[in-house]
């Protein structure tokens, strides 16, 4: 079996995809057994697709906010479209099993950490419509009409570039985790072939007062689908990763050039808990950087086919043959979620 280096064992690793086959997979399995988080470089997305998706979205967030709510999500159970400042408290997604995960010896991410996210985003769905119609109204709203904002044409032709170069990347990783699972590396090709994946640029203001009681700038959360692709930059009051060996958080540092990527909750499920779906939050900046803290971030949140049903794997089952989970469908699992944290 090919050996972890040293800088594995700790912490958030970052992967070069462009190293040697048998290495690369080595390494995954083992973040996504140990931490559920791994940085990669080497993963060959156009620096110009990645500029223009990222100017585009600060350009957004910095239009007036009438141009922005021209954007906005046309109902609240919508998925895609503009959500204004403290619409949303991503904390509320977890079950209550989950809050007790989240409750930590720091404190930070009790069950008090359910106010309002200080942040913003727009959200964008699948770029390429279904070659049918959909089956039911679930996967209807899943590739439901994205409201474009007519302040910024520009947008829309780079994020659709963008979004089709996440979505062939998570295809990349998902044939990497499949060999990390002693599968053939097709395997979930005819499960995400139709992928109900969103992306979404976050932007989280800076901060000239003390946000409210009980709010951070994200609560502490699983994702929840397959796996979730982060582009982040390095202002104040960022990423942080539980560690549950420890009950500490990790700080997900800023890498230059570098994905932060994590397993979302039908990961874990497909793996009988193999791999984890990693509770993360994004904190406050301390005070006195507070001014200067505005913070920019765009994640791609790839998802199983609406009606995959998740199972346990063959090559995950325990000893006995058992699975810790009842198979769940993609789509309302998603769907579900989803409405929790915007409810």
């Amino acid at each position: 079996m090919t050996s972890i280096p040293a800088n594995h064992l700790r912490g958030i690793p970052t992967i070069d995809l462009g190293g040697e086959l048998d290495a690369v997979v080595a390494q995954l399995a083992h973040a996504c057994t140990e931490v559920g988080f791994f940085q990669i470089v080497g993963h060959g997305v156009d620096d110009a697709v990645l500029d223009a998706a990222w100017s585009t979205a600060r350009a957004f967030f910095d239009l007036p906010l009438a141009d922005r709510l021209a954007a906005a999500r046309r109902d609240p159970a919508d998925a895609y479209g503009y959500v204004p400042i403290a619409a949303e408290s991503l904390a509320r997604s977890l079950d209550a099993v989950g809050k007790r995960d989240a409750a930590t010896d720091s404190g930070t991410a009790s069950e008090s950490i359910t106010g309002p996210d200080q942040k913003e985003t727009y959200n964008i769905g699948p770029v390429d419509p279904l070659d049918r119609e959909p089956a039911d109204a679930g996967e209807a709203w899943a590739f439901g009409d994205t409201p474009w904002p007519p302040a910024l044409p520009a947008l829309r032709p780079a994020w659709e570039a963008y979004f089709r170069e996440m979505l062939a990347l998570a295809g990349r990783l998902m044939s990497l985790f499949a060999r990390a699972l002693a599968l053939p590396p097709d395997h979930f090709d005819h499960l995400i072939d139709e992928s109900p994946s969103a992306l979404r640029a976050l932007n989280y203001p800076a901060q000239h007062e003390t946000p409210p009681p009980g709010s951070i700038r994200a609560g502490a959360h699983t994702d929840y689908g397959t796996l979730t692709i982060l582009r982040q930059d390095d202002a104040a009051g960022g990423l942080e990763v539980h560690d549950h060996r420890t009950g500490t958080w990790l700080p997900a540092p800023y890498v230059p050039g570098a994905f932060v990527v994590n397993l979302g909750d039908l990961m874990q499920r497909w793996t009988n808990d193999r791999w984890r779906s990693t509770l993360h939050r994004v904190v406050n900046p301390p005070a006195p950087a507070g001014p200067a803290s505005r913070r920019q971030s765009m994640a791609f949140f790839h998802n199983a086919n609406y009606h995959c049903v998740v199972e346990c794997l063959p090559s995950c089952l325990d000893p006995t043959g058992a699975a810790r989970h009842e198979p769940v469908i993609a789509g309302p699992h998603l769907m579900a979620k989803y409405l929790r944290a915007t409810s």
